[in-house]
Parts: C-alpha cells; sequence; structure tokens
C-alpha cells in the first residue's frame, strides 16, 4: 500500500482549513485516511505557533514506514528540523515566457531604431 502524509481540506468556502494525514495515495484527497497527524491553518500569520500543529513522534512513525510527504508537507517538515532541506532548482521558472520574450525583442528593435534616427 502506497502511503502519503498529505493535506485534506476542511473548512468553508474562501475559509480554508487542513488537517495533515497519513491516508493511502489511491484515496480521495478529503476522503478516507488512516490518521490524523496535524493541522494546518493557513489563515493565521506565518509566525504563529497555532499555524502548523503536527505530532511528530508520529509523523517519523510513518516516514519509517515508508510513507510519502506531499511537497508542501515536505516543507513543513524542514521547517521543523524532521528532514534535511531538498535542492530546488528550477531554472526555467525565472525565464519568460514565448510572448514575452517576443514583446522584449519588438521593443529592443524600437528602442534600437529610435537610437539610430535620433544620430
Amino acid at each position: 500500500m502506497a502511503m502519503k502524509i498529505r493535506l485534506a481540506r476542511g473548512g468553508s468556502k474562501k475559509r480554508p482549513f487542513y488537517r495533515i494525514v497519513a491516508a493511502d495515495s489511491r484515496m480521495p484527497r478529503d476522503g478516507r485516511f488512516i490518521e490524523k497527524l496535524g493541522t494546518y491553518n493557513p489563515l493565521l500569520p506565518k509566525d504563529s505557533e497555532e499555524r502548523v500543529k503536527m505530532n511528530m513522534e508520529r509523523v517519523q512513525y510513518w516516514l519509517d514506514q515508508g510513507a510519502q510527504p506531499t511537497d508542501r508537507i515536505a516543507r513543513m517538515l524542514e521547517a521543523a528540523g524532521v528532514r534535511e532541506k531538498a535542492d530546488r532548482s528550477n531554472p526555467k521558472k525565472g525565464t519568460p515566457g514565448k510572448k514575452a520574450q517576443e514583446r522584449a525583442e519588438e521593443k529592443a528593435a524600437k528602442a534600437a531604431e529610435a537610437a539610430e534616427a535620433s544620430e
């Protein structure tokens, strides 16, 4: 059974509240889970201790059993010091898209024409 440590959404519309759960990866996001490991309230300030609460003993147990944390949970565990920081290098993320590159080329061409005309 492929286990995940992930977020299950609760709360009302526009007021998210998440449970941190250990669940079978084949189950739906808000569906059946094995164990509740903690909570995450994104509406609280980032420096609040109540924002992320986790039962670290149980989280460590599930990690030892082979459960894979999702990206967001992995970041929370890194902040808590349970996991070592993973390298996240995405060099393409900062590059502009095709249309933005075309606009930049057009702007550069117009600037070059204006510079030649003023000389």
